[in-house]
């Protein structure tokens, strides 16, 4: 009988991988196939979170960086983060995945308030449920409310979509010499300012033992892949560990 990799896990992506070939907004042809790459890990046993960013709707540091009140701005990119979290609900239960999205900015009108145990029952009755709002205070990232969320959870990995395949020693896109990691230790994307997620949320990862995993979003049936043992990624722990 088949044994998934892990678990439960938690799938943080950020609001621009919402935005397919787009600028702006979010994109319903990449929504579908990311929640259709939710339900191919769903149908491997493993139970599944999300965290979804806001940047393709409103960033509230870009706000901040034009004059804005910071605290205002980050509560403007909460809401976004709800929007972009209602948005996979809606493709995710046209597949037939029971979801819940929950909020950490109550707004019953459209979702249920962040309760721990209630999102823990939730997850063990085989449904997706997605974080909005972030941690639900400004001056911290979604990605530190994906590090909260996992603990909280007690996820066996934080698995980070975006547009490449892993962490490279700079961006590939601008550097053909850019060489991937197979893996990294918390330290070492911390002293070597890799910027996988931020400090705050890689230490929590790093204080509640959860590795990080960061693959490519943008490839079709990546997500079930990591979850069988197979794809290419990065692997973020506490020790250097052998990739596969």
């Amino acid at each position: 009988m088949f044994k998934p990799r892990f678990k439960r896990v938690l799938l943080k992506i950020s609001g621009e991988a919402l935005m397919g070939g787009g600028e702006y907004g979010i994109d319903t042809d990449t929504v579908n196939r990311v929640a259709q790459d939710v339900k191919d890990a769903l149908k491997l046993g493993v139970q599944v979170c999300l965290v979804i960013g806001g940047g393709n709707i409103f960033r509230g540091v870009s706000g901040a960086a034009v004059g804005m009140d910071r605290a205002s701005a980050d509560y403007m990119g909460m809401l976004a983060t709800v929007i972009n979290s209602l948005a996979m609900q809606n493709a995710l239960e046209k597949l037939g995945v029971d979801t819940r999205v929950q909020s950490a900015i109550p707004m019953d009108t459209v979702c249920e308030p962040y309760i721990r145990r209630r999102a823990i029952r939730h997850i063990e009755k085989g449904r997706v449920v997605i974080f909005g709002a972030g941690t639900g205070n400004p001056f911290f990232t979604t990605d530190t409310a994906a590090a909260l969320r996992a603990s909280e959870m007690g996820c066996d990995a934080l698995l980070k979509g975006t547009k490449v395949d892993g962490v490279y020693t700079a961006d590939p896109a601008k550097d053909r010499t850019a060489t991937k990691f197979d893996t990294l230790t918390y330290l070492e994307v911390l002293s070597k300012d890799l910027g996988v997620m931020d400090a705050s949320a890689i230490s929590l990862a790093r204080e509640s033992n959860i590795p990080v995993i960061v693959f490519s979003i943008k490839q079709p049936g990546a997500f079930a892949q990591l979850m069988q043992g197979k794809g290419a990624c990065t692997i973020v722990t506490e020790k250097e560990v052998v990739n596969g």
